[in-house]
């Protein structure tokens, strides 16, 4: 029974306004325009200078550990990117949608009968432990992010720093772990992103899903959810009309079902949407599993008159 409901979000500029490195700046003081304009020069640096190839969208994690070994970002590690998480500030509603959702759903008697629950997903190319370390790590079931390894800064030291990229997320490979969550490959140990499992057998179908984002990036992610029957929804900052146009024309191109501005506090459009959708597809989940009942229950014998 495909009784789980999937509300999978990106990060930077969907959950806050602005970008998770943002603490890890003010803490070294580090211009963020600059260190961006210098991470966005690579691939063409890179490409004049060694003809090689590099990934503009996780390039700057390389950058990350060149600053914190030549000092810039001094001592940098996994416990000091979780605590930059703690100084994160979110959109109104955020966390406590998290929890809201789960409970609308779980309290309801009728989808109670089926276990139906709503569970959340982050997928960011952005860095887990930053994510570990804010408010929301608590209210979702899974994280798909960038992370580091760490070495020690020097021989006979207990000190560590990044030294190692760990694990990358793109915006090409967000779609690897919506086929992830599809096939419950973080609940299901023997299952893995390539097992072949029958759809009537996977942990989330794709029509089960919401995917919530800000913009183009998204657009590979977007794109697998929607096609599959899933719903999708975008979020714009409140004034910005840039991201408004984005948004729209994510709309025009049928990229999106609907966008809204980023505040989900209760009675505010994002939060109504997102609601209603769930909503919507518990109330199918419940129909589907009645109808499966009742198409299985065949009349009782009577006496023949």
């Amino acid at each position: 029974m495909s009784n789980i409901i999937a509300v999978i979000w990106d990060f930077d500029k969907t959950l806050v306004n602005g970008y998770m490195q943002d603490p890890i700046f003010e803490e070294y003081n580090i211009n963020p325009k600059e260190f961006w304009e210098e991470v966005n020069s690579l691939p063409e640096k890179y490409r004049k200078e060694q003809d090689v190839k590099v990934n503009p969208e996780t390039i700057y994690l390389n950058q990350f550990i060149k600053y914190a070994k030549n000092g810039k970002f001094k001592g940098l590690n996994n416990d000091k990117l979780k605590e930059a998480g703690k100084r994160l500030k979110f959109y109104n509603g955020i966390p406590e949608i998290f929890e809201k959702t789960k409970k609308s759903i779980e309290d309801n008697l009728k989808y109670q009968e089926f276990d139906v629950k709503v569970e959340h997903y982050i997928v960011s190319t952005g860095i887990t432990q930053v994510i570990k370390g804010s408010v929301v790590n608590e209210h979702v079931e899974s994280i798909w992010g960038c992370e580091f390894i760490e070495d020690v800064l020097e021989e006979n030291s207990d000190e560590k720093i990044i030294s190692e990229v760990g694990f990358t997320i793109d915006n090409t490979t967000k779609t690897r772990a919506l086929f992830e969550i599809n096939k419950g490959v973080n609940k299901r140990e023997e299952v893995e992103v390539n097992t072949k499992i029958p759809d009537n057998l996977r942990r989330v179908p794709f029509s089960n899903m919401i995917y919530i984002a800000d913009g183009p990036s998204d657009i590979p992610a977007f794109s697998v959810v929607k096609k599959n029957g899933g719903k999708t929804f975008a979020i714009y900052p409140k004034d910005d009309l840039k991201a408004f146009k984005q948004v729209e024309q994510l709309r025009n191109d049928d990229r999106i079902d609907m966008y809204a501005e980023a505040d989900y506090s209760e009675g505010t459009t994002t939060y109504l949407w997102i609601n209603y959708k769930i909503q919507e597809i518990a109330e199918r989940i419940y129909h589907t599993e009645k109808n499966k009942i009742s198409n299985s229950i065949s009349s009782a014998p009577k006496h023949i008159t």
